[in-house]
């Protein structure tokens, strides 16, 4: 698809689903849908940066989803995860797991633009941003020696905030056992370098990423997305062999807002449909250059093929 044709879908664009027999509860981007012992997920094309849903991004939710699911069967070797099966390109039937309170957040950069991120953290002066040590020296966008873990607690309530933690803390806080948190920082490290590797063969840097992970019963399995532009910084390798990284990732548009002096606070500039339709076209990119298929929506108006998709495996 050219990026004339992400901006002619645009208009419809999956806002929200609407299945009134089912309990769901709505998120920032998806719709949850309870079904037992199991639950439903719908990507939908709504966006959101900066802690706020900022518009609708044309098949956003299809190639994230399509995206998640490659990348579950790609390293579900390392460690189990939660997806059953995807019955429509924006579904996704999980296992019902108890989500721990940490979020995993892997760099194998330095860099960002958000306050909290490493590089303006390091900027500032902190040489043990999570409790990690950093050498002297570093510029923006510079490998890290080794991938490092920068683990957040986990955002709760409207305006909550990650909150940053070391390892450390999440010990001495009881957040997570020592010993399941051995198995979560050995699996999130294993998963990041077939991340980098994967990507690298497909041209394209992950930079950094972040990841959920969940109990089923004394089962540890990885939950929530995987390795998508939206939980992902991808760079393409040959832009930062030039010098400076282009973004195939959400941080093109946290940058497109940032040079308008919005950053989370007061009232986010309107979402153009360009900036959305050229965000999907690059979200499309990493899609195709990962999995070597071309991004083909499905057809038809997604949001009646989704709410029959939904009902047809609510009743199977």
């Amino acid at each position: 698809m050219t990026k004339e044709d992400f901006l002619k879908a645009v208009p419809e664009a999956l806002e929200a689903t609407d299945v009134p027999e089912l309990p769901v509860t709505r998120g920032k981007v998806r719709d949850v849908y309870d079904l037992g012992d199991r639950l439903l997920l719908v990507a939908t094309d709504r966006l959101s940066a900066f802690d706020r849903v900022l518009g609708r991004v044309p098949y956003r939710g299809q190639i994230l989803n399509r995206l998640s699911a490659w990348w579950f069967a790609a390293t579900r070797d390392l460690i189990e995860n939660h997806l059953i099966a995807v019955p429509d390109p924006n579904l996704s039937l999980v296992e019902k797991a108890r989500p721990l309170p940490v979020e995993v957040v892997v760099r194998g950069y330095i860099t960002g633009t958000t306050k909290t991120s490493l590089w303006k953290l390091y900027q500032a002066g902190e040489r043990r941003p999570y409790g990690v040590p950093l050498p002297e020296g570093l510029r923006k966008n510079d490998p890290l020696p080794e991938p490092i873990l920068t683990p957040t607690t986990k955002a709760t309530g409207p305006g909550g905030r990650d909150e940053r933690l070391t390892r450390e803390e999440i010990l001495a806080r009881g957040l997570v056992p020592q010993a399941l948190w051995e198995r979560i920082e050995a699996a999130a490290l294993a998963l990041f370098r077939r991340g980098q590797a994967l990507a690298e063969r497909a041209g394209f840097l992950l930079v950094d990423t972040k990841y959920e992970f969940g109990l089923v019963g004394d089962r540890l399995i990885l939950i929530d997305e995987l390795h998508t532009p939206d939980s992902s910084r991808y760079w393409s390798r040959a832009s930062y062999r030039r010098g400076e990284p282009e973004h195939f990732d959400k941080e093109y548009l946290r940058l497109w807002y940032a040079e308008r002096g919005f950053t989370g606070e007061g009232t986010p500039p309107p979402l153009p449909p360009e900036l959305a339709a050229e965000l999907a076209w690059r979200y499309a990119r990493v899609f195709e250059g990962l999995t070597g298929e071309p991004f083909r929506p499905a057809p038809g108006p997604q949001r009646a093929r989704v709410e029959r998709a939904i009902r047809e495996v609510a009743g199977g």
